[in-house]
């Protein structure tokens, strides 16, 4: 990395997180508490602490760019007049998620107009409310326009930094390889962050993106505009609309916490059924207990801090052992900052 490049690494990151957890500050002000108390169990960490992890991965992303495993963000200057935008998005809806998050409220999106206009009947059930008690869950363009500000305020401006963990694998098993040969599937892509970033370091390869949500998915489309051979498909996970062995990789990213038990099981199943042999399948999700002791109380707050029904189920699950049911073979398993990254192969 030269000189330039890491001094530009550093400032962006700085400025990132300063202005991500300026917004986390605001929202813990402007947010009245639950009404009821959570249950910790395990420890809770101080905000040094999340902090000097976070700089840990910082350190090992622009590592990373300098070992050449991928580019550096092509974002570190962002337009600040459409951050002013989404920074008044995001605090305008504040009082709106606070009033759920005290009253528990999460089934707006299955008793309301959304779900109505949006189709009732095609989604299935499990999707039909308001994760994070954003407005209108995954069914709005409102929702889409708010969804990646909302999700780096509530990682310190860490979220991009995690997901490109996922690029480490990618790299190793394109390397030397015909990138047109190559096709990727992002199952759940949501608004396309991820896929945009495998494109702006790989704009040959061939890229699919699935989701069940048609505005966040119209988000992805514009974030992919810049680039060809990227095509992006409505459809559930646990029923892949895709032929057997069609992709050489799969990946999700942060989709697995937001299933119920059964389904993850199946979109595990379907995952494995669509990479080729000799194909990879890369996950990024949540931590799981026991994965960063030190973490372990955040794992118990934050379904209830941000209703998440399937995530106390989730960390306790083996996620390797659950690959491994499906016909996969885990060859990597690392943890970045509040994330972990699990890479299976198909033998």
């Amino acid at each position: 990395m030269r000189p330039w490049q890491r001094l530009a690494y550093d400032l962006g990151q700085v400025t990132r997180v300063a202005w991500f957890l300026g917004h986390s500050r605001m929202a813990e002000q402007l947010t009245p508490p639950l009404l009821e108390p959570v249950e910790v169990k395990g420890r809770l960490p101080t905000r040094s602490a999340l902090l000097r992890d976070l700089l840990a991965l910082l350190q090992q992303d622009r590592a990373n760019i300098a070992s050449g495993l991928y580019r550096l963000p092509d974002d570190l200057a962002p337009d600040p007049l459409a951050a002013w935008r989404a920074s008044q998005r995001f605090l305008s809806d504040l009082g709106r998620v606070g009033l759920r998050r005290r009253q528990r409220g999460h089934r707006e999106v299955e008793q309301g107009e959304v779900a109505k206009a949006a189709a009732r009947g095609r989604y299935p059930a499990y999707y039909l409310r308001n994760f994070h008690y954003q407005t209108d869950g995954y069914l709005s363009e409102h929702s889409a326009q708010l969804y990646d500000f909302q999700v780096e305020v509530l990682f310190n401006g860490a979220a991009d930094a995690m997901r490109r963990q996922a690029l480490v694998a990618l790299a190793g098993h394109l390397k030397g390889r015909r990138l047109a040969d190559q096709p990727l599937l992002d199952v759940a892509c949501g608004t396309g962050r991820f896929l945009r970033t495998v494109k702006h370091n790989y704009p040959r390869l061939p890229v699919t993106g699935l989701d069940l949500s048609r505005p966040y998915l119209a988000k992805a489309q514009h974030a992919l505009a810049p680039w060809s051979w990227a095509r992006l498909v409505e459809g559930e996970a646990e029923r892949l609309p895709f032929a057997d062995a069609s992709f050489a990789v799969v990946t999700s990213i942060y989709l697995f916490h937001e299933l119920p038990r059964r389904v993850r099981v199946q979109v595990a199943r379907e995952m494995a059924r669509v990479v080729r042999p000799g194909g990879l399948v890369v996950f990024v999700d949540s931590l799981q207990l026991g994965d960063e002791p030190a973490f372990d109380g955040l794992l118990d707050l934050f379904p209830a801090a941000y209703h998440e029904p399937y995530f106390a189920d989730y960390v306790r699950q083996d996620v390797t052992a659950l690959f491994a049911a499906a016909g996969l073979r885990p060859v990597g398993n690392a943890r970045a900052h509040m994330s972990k990254v699990v890479v299976a192969a198909r033998p």
